[in-house]
Parts: C-alpha cells; structure tokens; sequence
C-alpha cells in the first residue's frame, strides 16, 4: 500500500470542509450512473439514502446563500462535516482500509473547515455573499465530482 492509497479519502475531506453534503451527493450521483466504490459500504446502495443525498446537497447549495446561515464552524455543521467525510472517505478507500479512508477524510474536513470558512468571509468581504458562495459552490462541486469520477469505477456486469 502506498501512502497515495488513501489520497482520494483526503480529498473528499476537503470537499466536505466547504460543503459538507457534497461529497454524499456526488457519490449517490455515482452510484445512480453505475459507478462503484473500492470501500464497500451498503448505505449506498439504499435509495431512499441516494435521493436524500442528492436533495440535501442540492438544499445546501440553496441555503449557504442566505443571510441566516450559520459559519460551517458551529458544532452542527463540524458534525455534519465529520459524518459525511467519514462516510465518503471510507467509500473512497481501497477495500480494507475503509476505517483508514473515515479517518483521513474527517481529519481532513475538520481543520480545513476553518480555513475555508476564513477564505469565504474574505471573499465575502470584496464580492458579497451570493456572489462567493455561487463562486465556492461552482469550486467545490466542480472538486467532488472530480475526486468521486477519478475514485470510482463502473461496475462490472
């Protein structure tokens, strides 16, 4: 195993410091075109799961732009990021090492987050917060759609 085995893990993670129901979204889409993942997790393949992914991630996108949201910071939103990256990282890791992939995904996630959070205030600041969440959102899909197209495979009939 070389230590580029658990680089896609790494990545969603920093997908999810930014968004945290990206990552859940991009892999329910890759499972809905018949993608599989190397990290065997059954949660995937529920339905109900892909459709709910795919309609929170899609909320999330809406919701970031309101004056009411809260910094991805809060407990609730750290969480959020911890359980989709956790999720998302042990899908993305070779078969095995799920619990490795989990846990280089949330490592990841967490201390970004605040990284993430300090360059968006930033870009609020010159460009207002429609315009850089619309800017980060493009950015962020753009990266999780990458990570899960480059991580994934189609399944083999």
């Amino acid at each position: 195993m070389n230590d580029r085995s658990l680089l896609s893990s790494a990545l969603i993670g920093a997908v999810a410091s930014a968004r945290s129901m990206t990552p859940m979204a991009t892999l329910a889409a890759a499972r809905l075109a018949d993608r599989e993942t190397s990290g065997k997790l059954v949660l995937l393949d529920n339905p109900v799961f892909k459709l709910g992914a795919l309609a929170m991630g899609a909320g999330e996108l809406a919701g970031d732009k309101m004056k009411s949201a809260p910094d991805r910071t809060v407990f609730l939103g750290l969480l959020a990021r911890v359980l989709s990256a956790g999720i998302a990282g042990a899908a993305l890791a070779p078969q095995g090492r799920e619990k490795a992939g989990a846990a280089v995904a949330v490592a990841t996630a967490v201390p970004l987050a605040y990284l993430t959070l300090a360059g968006r205030k930033r870009a609020m600041s010159c460009i207002g917060q429609t315009s850089s969440g619309l800017i980060e959102d493009a950015l962020v899909v753009a990266a999780g759609a990458a990570v899960v197209a480059l991580a994934t495979r189609a399944k083999s009939e």
